[in-house]
C-alpha cells in the first residue's frame, strides 16, 4: 500500500507540469499589417481584454508584407498550443489565395478559426461633381460611358480594388482603375477631382463624408450604418448578394486542441463585447462580432470561394 500511495502521490507532482491549465505564460498575436492601422487597432484593443480575461499578456507583434501573407505563414507554421495566434482579414484568407499562385498557406486545411472579432463597411463615393446622385444613376452612367471614368483604390489586387471590380461585373460595367498606396493618396485624389470615383474602407472615407467633401452612393452591410444613417445599402438598392465587408478574425494553426481553441473563443468573444473596448472599436468603424469557431470557418470558405470566383473572371494575378 505504502508503494502504491508513494507512485500515486509522485505521478499527480507530475501531472500539472505535463498538463499546467492554458494558458500558464503570455500570448502571441500575429497582427500582418503595420502598427496604427484599423487591423491592428482592432488586435490591440481586442488582446488586452482578452488578456485580462485569461489571466495571460496577450502580446501583438506586427509581422507585414505580401498582403498579410507574411504574418500569415508565421502563424500557420507556429506550434499549435494556443500560444501563437493570427488576426486574419478578407486579404489574407479570403482573395490572396487566388492572387499568389505560390502562396505559402491553404486557409481553410492550415488553420484553426477561433473567432471573427469585428466586421467594417465598405464605402461608394463620388466626388460632388460627379454626375451620378444615386447607385442607379451611377450604374446608368457606367454602363453607358464604358471605360470613361477610373476608380481609385487603396492598391492593386487589395479587397477594395477586388470590391470595385465584382460590382462592375454585375452591373455589367467598365472603369479604369486607379490604384494607390493606401487609401490617404486615394482619398486626396478623389476630393481634389483627380479621380471622380472611390470605392473605400468606412473608416477612412467618413471623415470626408461628413464634410461633403465626397458624396455616399451606397455601403456594404446588411443594415444601414448608424453613423450615415442616410445612406443605403447595396442590398437595399437592388444588389442583396453584393456585400464587401472587412472582417478581423483570430485564427491559429491547424490542429490546436478543441478545449485550447474554446478557450480563446471565449475570451477574444467576450472581449470585443465588452462595453468599453466596443465603444473603441465602434469609433473606427468597426462593429463587434465575436462568432463561434464553427461560424467563423463557415465565413472562411464562404469568402475563400466568393473570391475565387471573382478574381478568375478578372483573371488577376500578382507575384
Amino acid at each position: 500500500m505504502m508503494r502504491k500511495t508513494c507512485a500515486a502521490l509522485a505521478l499527480a507532482a507530475v501531472l500539472p507540469a505535463a498538463h499546467a491549465a492554458f494558458p500558464d505564460h503570455p500570448i502571441t498575436l500575429i497582427v500582418p499589417f503595420p502598427a496604427g492601422g484599423p487591423t491592428d487597432i482592432v488586435g490591440r484593443l481586442a488582446a488586452a481584454k482578452a488578456g485580462e480575461i485569461l489571466g495571460q499578456q496577450i502580446v501583438v507583434e506586427n509581422r507585414t508584407g505580401a498582403s498579410g501573407t507574411i504574418g500569415m505563414t508565421a502563424t500557420a507554421r507556429a506550434k499549435p498550443d494556443g500560444y501563437t495566434v493570427g488576426l486574419a482579414t478578407v486579404s489574407t484568407h479570403g482573395t490572396a489565395p487566388h492572387l499568389f499562385p505560390k502562396l505559402a498557406y491553404d486557409p481553410v486545411k492550415d488553420f484553426t478559426p477561433v473567432s471573427n472579432l469585428v466586421t467594417s463597411p465598405n464605402i461608394l463615393s463620388v466626388n460632388p461633381q460627379f454626375p451620378a446622385k444615386t447607385l442607379g444613376e451611377f450604374v446608368e452612367h457606367v454602363r453607358a460611358n464604358p471605360n470613361k471614368d477610373g476608380y481609385a483604390n487603396a492598391g492593386a489586387g487589395g479587397v477594395n480594388d477586388l470590391g470595385m471590380i465584382w460590382f462592375l461585373q454585375i452591373i455589367g460595367g467598365k472603369m479604369n482603375s486607379i490604384s494607390y498606396r493606401g487609401s490617404a493618396p486615394a482619398l486626396t485624389d478623389t476630393v481634389g477631382g483627380v479621380v471622380p470615383v472611390i470605392f473605400d474602407n468606412f473608416p477612412s472615407s467618413l471623415p470626408y463624408l461628413k464634410s461633403n467633401h465626397l458624396r455616399a452612393l451606397a455601403i456594404t452591410g446588411q443594415q444601414r450604418n448608424p453613423r450615415l444613417p442616410d445612406v443605403p445599402t447595396f442590398a437595399e438598392q437592388g444588389y442583396k448578394d453584393y456585400d464587401v465587408t472587412a472582417w478581423y478574425g483570430v485564427v491559429g494553426p491547424a490542429g490546436m486542441p478543441d478545449d485550447v481553441r474554446d478557450k480563446l473563443a471565449d475570451a477574444f468573444a467576450r472581449a470585443v463585447r465588452d462595453p468599453a473596448t466596443a465603444a473603441k472599436m465602434e469609433e473606427t468603424g468597426a462593429f463587434p462580432l465575436g462568432n463561434t469557431p464553427a461560424e467563423f470557418g463557415q465565413q472562411i470558405r464562404a469568402e475563400h470561394d466568393r473570391w475565387k470566383s471573382v478574381i478568375e473572371k478578372a483573371d488577376i494575378k500578382l507575384q
